[in-house]
């Protein structure tokens, strides 16, 4: 059985392999019941956001996790991966700026993805 982290650096490392832009990992366990982590990412276009939540689903079933749901707004300009300890939110960029997750969960611990990901963008 996999760790809430472990869940959540697989999840990482799948939107990293298909070129996810600002990828930021925030532990709102201390803030929310919702989720241990939400994961956050910008796609370029609309295809690019549904081909990412497709490889996040394609690995994290490969390590045994089954997402609770996913759900897409407005033509795929926001998708979201409910995975129950983690929460995958994968934007395209003027959908990410207008909704500011970052801002929303400020009290949020955010997760230095240094060792996890080729390149912060």
């Amino acid at each position: 059985m996999l760790t809430t982290k472990e869940v959540a650096i697989i999840a990482t490392k799948a939107l990293d392999e298909k070129k996810g832009m600002n990828i930021k990992l925030l532990k709102i366990d201390r803030v929310s019941s919702l989720a241990d982590y939400f994961l956050i990412c910008t796609g370029t276009s609309n295809t690019h956001v549904k081909t990412l939540c497709d490889y996040v689903e394609f690995a994290m079933e490969n390590a045994g996790e089954q997402p609770l749901g996913r759900e897409g707004h407005r033509g795929n300009t926001w998708e979201l991966l409910d995975y129950g300890c983690l929460v995958v939110h994968v934007f395209t960029d003027e959908a990410r700026k207008f909704y500011d997750l970052e801002r929303v969960w400020a009290d949020a611990e955010i997760i230095d993805l240094t060792d996890i990901v080729i390149e912060e963008n």
